[in-house]
């Protein structure tokens, strides 16, 4: 089916969302935050852009199933150990703040993701799938993670 769309002002939204994390590998999912954000608009019809302000988190669209979520979390350790030896985690070579985690493995998992999410928005919600959910991996934490949401449209 094919609609066309006639913007004549579209209006940009942009907020600050903070999600406190735990320490390794958790996944939250963020739906419901961004649903939430949207119902506070008047907007029907345009996109949500998610985009997460860190190097070691990432974002994706997935089902938020707990047993799909231990395999992801076993996933990307296989990829990126936390027992391997990085470059990155020789802290004595460079200049870092004195609580600087040893987490080069969390910035390689964090680059095999993505670091930003569109999702369509069609008469006032999100157009995910059934299955689907706006997924924030916390991959070295714990911390206070913010991510920036843009909803624009009409």
């Amino acid at each position: 089916m094919l609609s066309i769309l006639k913007i004549e002002t579209m209006k940009i939204i942009h907020e600050i969302i903070e999600i406190p994390t735990r320490k390794g590998i958790n996944i939250h999912n963020i739906t419901p935050i961004i649903t939430d954000k949207l119902a506070e608009t008047d907007i029907q019809n345009g996109q949500v852009l998610v985009f997460s302000r860190h190097t070691t988190t990432a974002l994706a669209i997935n089902e938020y199933e707990e047993r799909l979520l231990e395999d992801i979390r076993v996933y990307l350790q296989k990829l990126a150990p936390e027992s391997d030896q990085y470059l990155h985690n020789d802290l004595h070579l460079r200049v870092v703040p004195p609580d600087e985690p040893r987490n080069a493995h969390s910035h390689l998992m964090a680059m095999t993701l993505a670091t930003s999410e569109i999702i369509p928005v069609v008469e006032g919600k999100l157009a995910l799938g059934t299955w689907q959910s706006v997924l924030l991996f916390e991959l070295d934490g714990p911390r206070k993670r913010t991510l920036s949401l843009q909803i624009s449209g009409q």
